[in-house]
């Protein structure tokens, strides 16, 4: 998302915080130019809060994007992560995992997320930061992915979302940046129940990140100074819409589900 010609100090200050120890030790400007949306290692070290990550656990990052948050979590657990993607091309993702020197642990390919060639029960852990709600808001979809996580595996994700559903009304002061997409973004209330409704996994913790409309006000905040110049004035706008909504509506759900042991 940044522009080739970003400065440091402006990375460095929106994307350095104490509430992220483990993401501060990476190069600001690596974490702003490969980003898609919200810090996504910001949003890898939060949901690693709960979970208990262990050395060669197997991961599948899905929906990884530029692969950050992959990287992130082999360097930091020594977990060994699939890096998944649609729309970054694996050899993109592998010569920075080969940059970063995880190239033993982090493997990328393409994939999309109805179509994964997986073996059943192969993961210990799922993780989508900042994707799930793309695909996971489909009533059969976790039917499907329980199918590659082993028994006692565990879901964990990070979405764009509310602090309360909608119900259709788009507050006004959202209502002019608001895409039809955007109808997927739902509550932790909403995810809980959602992720519950199967029987199929049972939900250990749905909560809102703390202070998570402000991490994502922030990543808007750099974008308007320093992204590529066709990227500036969405920034912008959204930088103005968060200032008026002050977490009201708009926040990051964090939601931890365990597969039911008795499938």
């Amino acid at each position: 998302m940044l522009a080739d010609d970003a400065d440091p100090g402006l990375a460095a200050e929106k994307l350095i915080h104490p509430q992220f120890p483990r993401s501060a030790a990476y190069d600001p400007v690596w974490q702003g130019r490969y980003a898609m949306g919200p810090n996504p290692l910001w949003l890898a070290e939060s949901l690693a809060e709960l979970l208990d990550l262990a050395p060669g656990m197997r991961v599948l990052d899905l929906g990884c994007g530029r692969a950050t948050s992959s990287i992130f979590l082999a360097k930091e657990f020594g977990v060994d992560v699939v890096a998944a993607d649609l729309w970054v091309r694996p050899e993109e993702n592998w010569a920075r995992i080969i940059d970063a020197g995880v190239q033993s642990q982090v493997m990328p390919i393409h994939a999309e997320a109805h179509d994964l060639k997986f073996a059943h029960e192969y993961f210990d852990l799922i993780i989508s930061l900042d994707a799930y709600q793309y695909f996971g808001t489909d009533d059969l979809y976790l039917g499907y992915l329980q199918q590659f996580l082993a028994p006692d595996g565990v879901l964990g994700i990070v979405v764009m979302g509310l602090t309360k559903e909608l119900n259709g009304v788009v507050p006004e002061h959202l209502a002019d940046g608001w895409k039809w997409d955007f109808h997927a973004f739902h509550s932790p209330q909403w995810w809980r129940e959602h992720l519950c409704r199967s029987g199929l996994m049972t939900v250990e913790h749905a909560d809102l990140l703390p202070d998570g409309w402000r991490h994502w006000m922030r990543w808007h905040e750099l974008g308007a100074q320093a992204a590529e110049p066709e990227w500036r004035d969405f920034c912008a706008g959204w930088v103005r819409r968060f200032a008026i909504d002050a977490g009201l509506t708009l926040g990051l759900p964090r939601v931890v589900a365990r597969k039911n042991q008795s499938l």
